[in-house]
């Protein structure tokens, strides 16, 4: 799972029918800082998220295709949660 923002959309005159009615977004993956890494992974919404969202995403493409509810669609990134908040606790902090 990856934990990101969204930074943009994407709109397709064609695709396939699996996706139809779902939208498509831009997520760009976030460190435990909230600083950006890597590159920007394309996401089937799940949850109503938006632009400045962050968001959870599931990249293993079995459990993408289950959070969706259709078991054949040629999916790979499904974001399943807007997330109101994270804490992160370092090695040794807190005790």
């Amino acid at each position: 799972m990856v934990i990101g923002r969204v930074v943009g959309s994407v709109v397709a005159t064609q695709k396939n029918e699996s996706f139809v009615g779902s939208k498509m977004l831009l997520v760009q993956p976030l460190d435990l800082d909230g600083n950006d890494y890597g590159q920007e992974i394309l996401a089937i919404d799940t949850q109503d998220a938006g632009p400045g969202d962050i968001v959870l995403v599931v990249s293993e493409g079995n459990s993408a295709r289950q959070a969706m509810g259709k078991s054949d669609a040629p999916v790979d990134s499904v974001i399943i949660g807007v997330v109101d908040t994270i804490r992160v606790s370092r090695h040794g902090e807190g005790r």
